[in-house]
């Protein structure tokens, strides 16, 4: 799978099995979509679900199904659950700015979790999911482990995704624009992969216009916590800093850039290894 960034090439991993796909209604009347999946036959289950939360543009499928992230977990005994950002898969889209933002997300992803008959969760995000990870794990005593990958450094000065990076107010317009022949080559591969992904654009735009820059109160995250970033990501350029606001966490360096590093076999097996100690 190409890197909207970069080009770089991710790395399929095993096929999951067919998710239960149920949708949750939430307070703005938005519909979420949830996909869910269980532990492999023959393995000793763990009661606590693992929760993944995707980054911008793609969703549930693409990103956790489609790059083996969920079947190594449900080989090694997990409960999944898949949560499609709003604007994002098969949950609700819209236009509208004000529908969006990591903050409002937050709050979709506690109401899954609400729903959920477990005593725990573990936590999973990337990219713009890392930064609803955080928020989450900073209001819900439910998340026992948190693993945030594909951010850095730009969470603790920017106070979001690193827009630094990734100007929002430049990928907005790209995602409106008429003539994507117009565009910069790294934001005309964005954009064309959101495309070839089925990816809803006036959505995009509008979260691209939302995006959160009111930072993370990471003194108020309890769970255990891991920090993965590719060595050639620019969107995680030294998560060290961000690692390093976090009570306790730890840090993990694997190769590849944004696109790469997410469902690389160094990626997966960090993340089961950290869910399983």
């Amino acid at each position: 799978m190409t890197d909207p960034l970069t080009g770089g090439k991710g790395e399929v991993g095993a096929a999951a099995v067919p998710p239960r796909t149920t949708t949750l209604v939430v307070d703005d009347g938005t519909e979420i979509a949830v996909h869910q999946w269980d532990p492999d036959p023959g393995t000793e289950p763990d009661p606590v679900p693992v929760v993944l939360q995707h980054g911008f543009t793609v969703n549930t499928m693409v990103e956790w199904a489609g790059r083996g992230m969920v079947a190594d977990l449900t080989a090694a005994g997990r409960s999944v659950v898949g949560v499609d950002a709003r604007g994002h898969g098969l949950s609700r889209k819209s236009p509208d700015p004000a529908r969006y933002g990591e903050r409002r997300m937050t709050r979709d992803l506690r109401a899954v979790i609400a729903t959920l008959d477990a005593p725990a969760v573990d936590l999973v995000g990337y990219s713009m999911g890392a930064i609803i990870a955080l928020l989450t794990a900073a209001e819900e005593p439910a998340v026992r482990r948190l693993i945030v990958g594909g951010v850095g450094a730009g969470v603790v000065e920017v106070g979001g995704v690193d827009t630094r990076a990734l100007p929002n107010d430049v990928l907005a317009e790209a995602f409106l624009a008429d003539d994507p022949g117009t565009l910069p080559p790294e934001i005309a591969g964005m954009r064309a992969f959101a495309e070839v992904v089925g990816a809803d654009l006036p959505s995009l735009a509008a979260q691209a216009r939302s995006v959160h820059r009111d930072g993370v109160d990471f003194a108020a995250i309890t769970a255990r916590t891991l920090v993965i970033a590719g060595n050639d990501d620019p969107l995680a350029e030294r998560p060290h800093v961000l690692a390093d606001a976090i009570p306790g966490a730890r840090l993990l360096v694997v190769a590849g850039d944004h696109g790469a590093a997410v469902g690389s076999p160094d990626f997966r097996s960090a993340i089961v290894l950290f869910l399983l100690s």
